[in-house]
């Protein structure tokens, strides 16, 4: 799996007056890079990034946009990568999206809104909750933690052993009982 950038609108441009043109390029340029990983068996990523806080330039905001766009480009072997820090800052409404864009998605991202930091640190998500969505419409991808730890690496960590405990889970997300 590799993420697929959309690119940035060009600085000075009005974004309205360039997104056509953004778009077709997009388009075009996501089809020949399906068509090249699918030599390869590889999946394409695209990923809406926010432009309020992280980029205002960035060309793909928001899953309404991608799911549109993959439409368009017709490729299966192109999906979208869903960063909930990113979602939930231009649309929310987290639950619902899942379950619409869930057949699309290829990828999951985290981080706690709007700090960007671990899922157990103050914010407006429930990480709980959100895993439990997530197992029960069979989503078997890997969870990537893109948030910026407030301390060391292994630290920030910890809200992940938390989760496994209360889910009556080991270290590594085996099963107590298993053992």
């Amino acid at each position: 799996r590799i993420h697929l950038m959309a690119g940035r609108v060009p600085l000075g441009a009005d974004r309205a007056v360039v997104a056509g043109e953004m778009e077709t390029t997009f388009i075009e340029n996501l089809r020949y890079a399906a068509d090249l990983l699918a030599q390869e068996d590889m999946i394409g990523l695209v990923e809406p990034i926010n432009n309020r806080i992280t980029d205002p330039r960035y060309f793909l905001n928001t899953p309404h946009q991608a799911a549109a766009i993959l439409e368009k480009v017709g490729r299966p072997n192109l999906k979208l990568q869903l960063d909930l820090f990113h979602c939930q800052i231009m649309d929310g409404n987290l639950s619902r999206n899942l379950e619409t864009y869930f057949p699309l998605i290829g990828h999951i991202q985290i981080a706690q809104v709007p700090g960007r930091h671990e899922p157990d640190s103050p914010g407006e998500l429930n990480f709980p909750y959100i895993f439990e969505l997530l197992e029960s419409l069979g989503y078997t991808g890997y969870v990537g933690c893109e948030y910026a730890p407030k301390g060391d690496t292994l630290e920030g960590l910890g809200w992940l052993r938390s989760y496994w405990e209360s889910r009556g889970l080991q270290h590594g997300g085996t099963s107590k009982a298993a053992q």
